[in-house]
């Protein structure tokens, strides 16, 4: 499954995002998840597998917990797609100030 595909779906991308904030134990990810999108633990754990199999999440053992956390590099597919539509949006923003700025003048009296 490439990143477009797993991030496409809502509980997964904020799994990301709760674990872009740093590592976290299964049972605080699962807290979130199941407190935003009322899903029980089964479909957290779910999620998760599908993650670490992606390869974007890895677990670590810590005692009797699975602490997550997310994979360097895993969304660089991701990154490079922004990163090459983003060069066009100084140039747009520009051209939103222009148009902003002749229609402010063009309402004065």
């Amino acid at each position: 499954m490439n990143s477009f595909a797993l991030l496409a779906d809502p509980v997964r991308r904020r799994i990301v995002e709760v674990l872009a904030e740093g590592e976290r134990p299964a049972g605080r990810v699962g807290e979130v998840i199941r407190a935003e999108f009322g899903v029980g633990q089964p479909a957290v754990s779910n999620q998760l597998r599908v993650l670490r199999e992606a390869e974007v999440i890895e677990s670590l053992p810590a005692g009797s917990r699975r602490i997550y956390r997310l994979v360097p590099g895993a969304l660089d597919e991701v990154t490079a797609w922004i990163d090459r539509y983003a060069r066009l949006w100084p140039q747009r923003l520009d051209a939103l100030e222009t148009e902003l700025v002749r229609g402010a003048r063009a309402e004065k009296p």
